[in-house]
């Protein structure tokens, strides 16, 4: 399934559809999320990834898969802790477009996520393909930002290469793979996934017995492309997806720390020496306006699971 790629001229047109309109109704943007949410929670109760694989797709897709592909290898009569998930005040942002793929923002409170408010971005390439979930952010209620619309009420999507922007959001995946090597540049601001994951590191990379090595590499094609709303202070809420590999290698007469059940299950190969734990991470960031006093890229949430194991 294919995600909205934000195109440099701000719209994709297929078919010859070239009128802006809206990318959903409310009425079909509820209905969507209605969908998803009963798949996910059929899916979830069964550790079935079949059950919800047409409404996932993106960094989401690739995450869940993974975890229901575990839950099924160790748990394969269902999931023991199922608790079905239930969404509350429920608000969209949805916005105005020419011609597929098309796409939208649901923001609601779930009865999962310690309070936060759980933004889901819809996705979808013609009429005919149901609405899937490229990515999952949760937020602390004031955390959400303002989006700017229109007098009717609808979202302004950014572009994959604005300029009106402080970083292109088709920069961001490499822009974050490439801070990640050494956190060096003004391109995000400081804070727990920037600096501080880049600290935090350093002083996991060599332990007695036990060095760990990190690649980091964008991830923004297809599926995976960035998507993004103008926000009400001239900036933007961008979503985008990176991978991650952190390879562990155990000194000779040492050996790898024991891995979790669910780690396990996603492994391939004989752990002996080393073991590579390969991720796909989801974003959400604000990305300030071209000009504004702070010209650092924030992090607003960031949603990692992991998707294989290679032992060696």
């Amino acid at each position: 399934m294919t995600v909205l790629s934000l195109a440099a001229s701000g719209c994709v047109v297929v078919h010859g559809e070239r009128e802006v309109v809206p990318a959903a109704t409310r009425a079909e943007a509820a209905e969507a999320l209605k969908d998803f949410t009963a798949a996910y929670n059929k899916a979830d109760k069964a550790n079935d990834r079949a059950l919800d694989a047409d409404y996932v797709t993106g960094a989401l897709g690739a995450i869940d898969a993974a975890r229901l592909n575990a839950g099924r290898e160790n748990n394969p009569a269902g999931n023991p802790s199922y608790v079905p998930l239930e969404f509350t005040d429920t608000k969209f942002a949805i916005p105005k477009k020419a011609g597929w793929p098309r796409w939208f923002v649901a923001d609601a409170d779930a009865n999962k996520g310690n309070d936060s408010r759980w933004l889901l971005v819809f996705t979808r390439s013609n009429v005919a393909e149901p609405w899937a979930v490229a990515y999952l952010t949760l937020l602390a209620p004031g955390d959400v930002p303002a989006f700017k619309t229109d007098k009717d009420g609808l979202a302004e999507p950014v572009t994959a290469n604005s300029a009106e922007l402080a970083v292109a959001p088709k920069d961001l995946s490499a822009d974050y793979a490439t801070y990640l090597k050494d956190g060096t540049g003004d391109v995000f601001a400081p804070g727990v996934h920037t600096s501080g994951w880049v600290e935090q590191r350093k002083k996991s990379a060599i332990k007695p017995g036990l060095v760990t090595q990190y690649i980091d590499e964008p991830l923004s094609k297809d599926d995976f492309a960035p998507l993004g709303l103008r926000t009400a202070d001239g900036g933007a809420l961008v979503f985008f997806a990176t991978h991650h590999y952190e390879k562990q290698t155990a000194a000779l007469g040492t050996s790898i720390p024991e891995p979790s059940d669910s780690v396990l299950a996603l492994t391939t190969g004989e752990i002996k020496q080393s073991l590579t734990l390969e991720f796909v991470s989801n974003q959400a960031v604000l990305d300030p306006g071209k000009g504004a006093a702070g010209q650092g890229v924030e992090f607003l949430s960031r949603i990692q699971g992991l998707t294989a194991a290679q032992g060696e």
